[in-house]
């Protein structure tokens, strides 16, 4: 009974949120500071309407410079509001193009300046991802991706994607891991208690010097250190 009350109270808060969103994106179309914003509009209440908690270590998230690659895991569609509580300034999201179909979410999603990619179409995905390096290099700004590509449902990390490494390299920007625990097998959507998130970034990893040859130790490197980080989140809530 209470999933299915809380479940229609994020139906309601989902368009609320969705309908700000719109209204911000269209008072100031395409400002990368718009992402941050919408992203507190959804996650803020949908944390309390979940009986979620989340603890966040982002200082070097919080801290980071004005231009990186922001890598984070990707385990389900609650993401957006769980990630929602920690979005830098000036930081804008790389996504699938079919998201746009999604109504008010889609339209906000855009007019928020984020990116969005088709992946059935190469030559368009390669403009799009060129747009976006010289977005980093001159626009203050910084790209949040998950370079899985895909949801791996809170099981173990799926291997990387080369867009997000690429990008940084080429752009000479630094790489800022974010991790967040697994949960979505744990949550408890039928207690007043649903469980408990961490969130936790890692020191930024620099791109200076390496080139695309480096990638595959880059990927290797990044992908390590985020299992490695997810994993000792999961033992710090198991024995709390």
């Amino acid at each position: 009974m209470l999933y299915l009350f809380r479940m229609s109270l994020m139906g309601l808060h989902f368009i609320a949120a969705g309908c700000l969103g719109l209204l911000l994106g269209l008072c100031r179309p395409f400002n990368p500071d718009n992402s941050r914003l919408c992203a507190r509009f959804y996650a803020w209440p949908a944390m309390r309407i979940l009986g979620l908690k989340v603890r966040t270590e982002t200082g070097p998230l919080m801290d980071k410079p004005h231009s990186c690659v922001i890598i984070a895991n990707h385990q389900s569609n609650y993401d957006l509001f769980v990630f929602g509580n920690v979005v830098p300034r000036r930081t804008v999201c790389i996504g699938k193009k079919s998201l746009k179909w999604v109504p008010l979410f889609g339209q906000l999603f855009w007019l928020a300046g984020n990116v969005l990619i088709d992946r059935g179409n190469p030559h368009k995905a390669r403009r799009s991802i060129s747009t976006t390096t010289h977005t980093l290099q001159h626009e203050d700004t910084s790209i949040w991706v998950f370079p899985e590509g895909t949801r791996n449902g809170g099981n173990e990390l799926l291997p990387f994607k080369r867009g997000a490494f690429q990008m940084a390299i080429t752009a000479g920007v630094p790489i800022v891991p974010v991790c967040t625990s697994n949960y979505i097998k744990h949550m408890r959507l039928n207690s007043w208690n649903s469980g408990e998130i961490l969130i936790r970034s890692l020191p930024q990893i620099p791109t200076t010097g390496l080139t695309l040859d480096d990638i595959p130790q880059l990927i290797a490197q990044c992908h390590q250190q985020m299992q490695d980080c997810i994993a000792s989140m999961d033992r710090q809530l198991q024995s709390a």
